[in-house]
């Protein structure tokens, strides 16, 4: 997790004032006063402080900043990964906020996809199996479930990858399976945190490609880099500093 260590004095975390109608009505994600801290004794250590944010439906934002910013601790807390904040959280109009651990799991599974620089495949499942968990989550029929896997190998070109193990591919490959297993329940969002960042530069061109040809079919993307040419691929870039958007 990235967050940055200067302690200041515990202070209470801004009250829930959001008007759901005052937020922008193209906006899919919309961020209010959100905080998140850590308590040491009668101080505070800040990893993010009164975050306001929107992001359209359709949009190719990048998060910046230096390291311990708060960069992909912002990512992770977009992708329900992390609960323990405060503030306003809002997606496709829904209070993030107030839903409980399973409305917030139900709702991560349904809209969003994630792709992590190390790529979190499971090593002892084949390329077609991993692509297959996200799917096993899901009510869906295993008939179907095979078609999707195969349509979405198709797709990606890696039919002839599927029977093996991760291990067994390239840095490339385990990301390029890796943003199949992202995008194959069609997701409204896509979240990368740092996705070419063990990759060499051709590789991680070929992923940023991939990631703009998504968005141009209507994917929402989202990425935290440290590239200013893989920022370029999107349509605006949000900067942090110390927890703070500048």
């Amino acid at each position: 997790m990235s967050f940055f260590s200067r302690a200041t004095p515990a202070a209470p975390a801004p009250a829930s004032t959001t008007d759901p109608e005052t937020l922008p009505a193209d906006a899919l994600i919309s961020l209010r006063n959100l905080e998140k801290s850590y308590a040491h004794g009668t101080t505070r250590t800040w990893v993010l402080r009164r975050v306001a944010i929107d992001i359209k439906d359709g949009e190719f934002v990048s998060i910046m900043g230096p390291s311990g910013a708060g960069k992909s601790t912002l990512l992770h807390i977009v992708g329900m990964h992390d609960s323990a904040w405060t503030g306003d959280y809002y997606f496709g109009g829904q209070p993030v906020h107030r839903l409980g651990p399973k409305d917030r799991a139900r709702l991560h599974k349904q809209h969003i996809g994630f792709v992590f620089q190390s790529y979190h495949l499971l090593d002892h499942l084949t390329v077609y199996e991993n692509l297959d968990v996200p799917l096993s989550y899901r009510d869906i029929r295993k008939s179907e479930r095979d078609s999707m896997v195969c349509d979405i190998l198709d797709r990606f070109n890696i039919v002839g990858k599927k029977d093996l193990y991760p291990n067994q591919l390239s840095g490339g490959q385990q990301q390029l399976v890796a943003v199949a297993r992202a995008v194959i329940a069609n997701p409204k969002v896509v979240l990368a945190d740092e996705p070419t960042g063990n990759l060499h530069s051709s590789q991680g061109r070929e992923i940023m490609e991939l990631f703009k040809k998504l968005n141009d079919a209507g994917t929402t993307i989202i990425q935290v880099t440290h590239s200013e040419t893989n920022a370029g691929y999107g349509s605006r870039v949000i900067e942090l500093k110390d927890g703070w958007v500048v």
